[in-house]
């Protein structure tokens, strides 16, 4: 039914999928660290409770990022961007995909509906914050090894990774490529092989949203679970006008500032998002 509510959902959204694809062509990180906030507020200003509104904003970022991790990953492999024998290797057990895909499903089913949506939005703002550092005080030349880490260690870190990315709503490219930088994987290659993470995150954490939250009272209209499924259409679409008008901008602007203004603007939305949170 076509109420004002409705409407103003609408519009609120197509805000969201603006400022989404925007940042995405401008900064080159299109996911969660930009949706989630956007649609945190956005659900917020409409009126819906504290107890869902970061469930809903990270469950629907999950949603969206499914569909820019398709995007991306053909376009990187395109150039052999894309490290298969990191997503999945033959043996499955040493897939960074594989352990990254189920903290993910771990984290959405079992571990997010525990936790309070107040306690939620700290997570995201001091995860965000470090990130937002690394993007300001960062140096893409250091490292500390040539390879990523393998053996037992390689289930601990995917797991907390997908954990961790999934609880934010965000594709894990923030994460994963300066991880993967430090351990000696040139950038173009981080950056492609990231791309396939972020659809081994974002899938699993859509399952679990949508289970954990399918009975929750309060969830705003055609939400399937958690996830909200006007805003992933709206957000996904608009993004698809606003990328381009991103990256001609950015095309003006050296590297070294962008990543200055992207770490500068993310600082103050996790500060606001905590600030909420808190106070």
């Amino acid at each position: 039914m076509m109420t004002p509510e409705f409407f103003g959902l609408l519009l609120a959204l197509m805000g969201v999928g603006a400022i989404a694809g925007f940042s995405a062509g401008m900064f080159g990180i299109g996911g969660g660290a930009v949706i989630v906030p956007s649609l945190f507020f956005a659900f917020s200003y409409l009126g819906y409770s504290d107890n869902i509104v970061m469930h809903m904003a990270v469950a629907t970022s999950a949603a969206v990022i499914i569909v820019n991790g398709f995007r991306s990953v053909r376009s990187h492999n395109v150039h052999g961007a894309v490290m298969w024998d990191l997503l999945w290797p033959k043996n499955p057990l040493k897939s960074y995909a594989v352990w990254i895909g189920l903290g993910s499903l771990v984290a959405a089913l079992w571990i997010a509906p525990r936790m309070s949506g107040q306690f939620l939005i700290i997570l995201f703002a001091v995860i965000a914050s470090l990130i937002s550092l690394q993007f300001i005080f960062g140096r893409p030349d250091w490292t500390v090894r040539d390879t990523v880490p393998g053996g037992a260690t390689r289930p601990v870190i995917g797991s907390l990774i997908g954990v961790l990315s999934s609880l934010m709503g965000i594709g894990g490219g923030s994460i994963t490529v300066p991880l993967m930088s430090i351990c000696g994987i040139p950038i173009h290659k981080a950056v492609g092989t990231a791309s396939g993470f972020g659809l081994a995150i974002a899938i699993p954490a859509v399952i679990g949203f949508i289970i954990s939250g399918w009975s929750v009272p309060g969830r705003p209209d055609f939400s399937l679970g958690y996830v909200n499924l006007l805003g992933f259409v709206t957000v996904a679409l608009s993004g698809f006008v606003f990328i381009p008008i991103g990256a001609k901008i950015a095309h003006r602007l050296s590297q070294k500032r962008l990543k200055l203004v992207f770490g500068i603007c993310l600082f103050l939305v996790a500060l606001n998002m905590a600030r909420k949170a808190i106070f």
